[in-house]
């Protein structure tokens, strides 16, 4: 088990050592499995500033007298940075700036992506990854997978959420549970839109048809209801939850739900899924989920639950083919972000990137393992990749792909889909082409 030193002595080696003290997102353990290292394809990265208009600004709502005849109605901007491969020599800087978790520090992340380079269509449209971040996170809190990723062929596009960033988000978790599926369906349809755009620079680049999505903490709460999975009706009462119960908008069972799920999206990746452990999904609103689903956790993950939350919501999502990959005692923080810049000692909030018991650069190499052969495999159909997703229980029975011992204290499970009942199949054959017009419309009726 790859676990970590005393956080001081990370710290003063970091500030010791110039070169260790880069920040970088590309890092490779001396114990990461076979898939983890970038691909051969040079990568590019650039930043879309795109804005969904006439949103319901669930924040603006009234906390008595019932929903008013005018709706409050905003623009949402969602800026999001796709990565991509890449014309070689193309292209500027490899230092992406991010802010920190205070909502305040600006750091420089050093990577192999070249900013504004030439996108390479030659291979065709390319499938695509959508990232969702935590509460509060940004787009470049994954950013390990998303240059990874497209150095292997696919455009990553990872979104920063409004209203949930780390500058941006006091007081305003009602518009997260509200606004995910709506932020993840938008920028695929944006994805799809830029791509079919002959003079964007994405244009050609993108198979939006052929997508996958990528969720962390809330950004998996949401990735979870885009799947199919519906919230409980208790939670649309919830203290937290938005006011006038706008978010039974999501409730399992509605119209407004059961237009939401896209069928260009194929496969769901969930790490550290936030919401089962409050009541917000239950079996039969997981049940609503039928496509192929990671889910990704460590067993000491005290904010989602593991017991109460992540496990479940594998167990329960009984439609689907699906997958679990703890890590034994890791929290949180397991698999998602990236490895903590230096300065994030300094300001205090080290503890949004680390993990007490695991080292950072392992895990981010053993989720880039795993996102490779799951993708492979349900997106491309990758005869190879399943070799690495058949695996024991225990990877102290040895994986393939990792050498001896590497893999002890990380367990993978698999559950087969129950088929759906008969009735289930006519009816959805009956009123598929309803639901198809209903979920290209993106109507955010409440």
């Amino acid at each position: 088990m790859m676990r970590t030193t005393a956080l001081s002595l990370i710290a003063v080696a970091m500030f010791t050592h110039p070169a260790a003290a880069q920040n970088r997102i590309d890092g490779q353990s001396p114990n990461a499995p076979a898939l983890a290292a970038p691909g051969s394809l040079p990568v590019g990265v650039r930043t879309l500033n795109l804005v969904n208009q006439n949103q319901l600004n669930v924040l603006a709502l009234p906390t008595t007298g019932g929903l008013p005849a005018d709706l409050p109605l905003y623009d949402r901007p969602l800026n999001v940075e796709v990565w991509y491969p890449a014309l070689a020599g193309t292209g500027g800087t490899t230092t992406l700036t991010a802010q920190l978790r205070d909502g305040v520090t600006n750091v420089a992340l050093e990577g192999q992506a070249r900013r504004d380079a030439t996108a390479d269509t030659s291979a065709g449209a390319l499938p695509l990854i959508i990232l969702s971040h935590g509460f509060p996170g940004n787009r470049y809190l994954m950013s390990h997978f998303a240059e990874n990723m497209a150095s292997k062929g696919y455009v990553v596009a990872s979104i920063d959420h409004f209203e949930s960033t780390y500058d941006n988000n006091a007081g305003r978790f009602a518009s997260t549970l509200y606004n995910r599926p709506f932020d993840q369906l938008f920028v695929l349809d944006e994805m799809a839109r830029l791509s079919a755009d002959t003079s964007s620079p994405l244009a050609g680049l993108v198979d939006a048809d052929n997508t996958a999505l990528l969720g962390y903490s809330m950004g998996g709460y949401g990735a979870l209801i885009t799947a199919g999975a519906g919230v409980t009706d208790a939670s649309t009462r919830f203290g937290f939850a938005p006011r006038q119960e706008v978010l039974s908008v999501h409730e399992a069972g509605s119209a407004t739900h059961e237009a939401l799920p896209d069928e260009r999206i194929r496969t769901v990746i969930t790490i550290g899924p936030w919401g089962r452990q409050f009541g917000f999904f239950d079996q039969a609103g997981l049940a609503g989920i039928d496509i192929p689903l990671l889910v990704i956790g460590g067993s000491n993950d005290t904010v989602s639950g593991y017991d109460t939350g992540i496990r479940p919501i594998w167990q329960e999502a009984i439609h689907a083919e699906r997958a679990l990959l703890t890590f034994e005692g890791g929290s949180h923080n397991t698999v998602a972000p990236i490895p903590a810049p230096v300065e994030s000692f300094a300001a205090g909030v080290s503890g949004h990137y680390t993990d007490p018991v695991w080292d950072t650069v392992f895990m981010n190499n053993v989720g880039q393992h795993f996102l490779t052969a799951w993708l492979g495999h349900y997106l491309l159909g990758d005869p190879a990749a399943s070799s690495f997703l058949n695996l024991p229980v225990d990877g102290r029975e040895g994986w393939t792909g990792f050498a001896a011992g590497t893999a002890a204290g990380i367990r993978y499970e698999t559950l087969a889909a129950v088929p759906l009942p008969a009735s289930v199949w006519m009816l959805g054959f009956a009123v598929g082409g309803l639901a198809l017009m209903r979920r290209r419309s993106r109507r955010r009726d409440v």
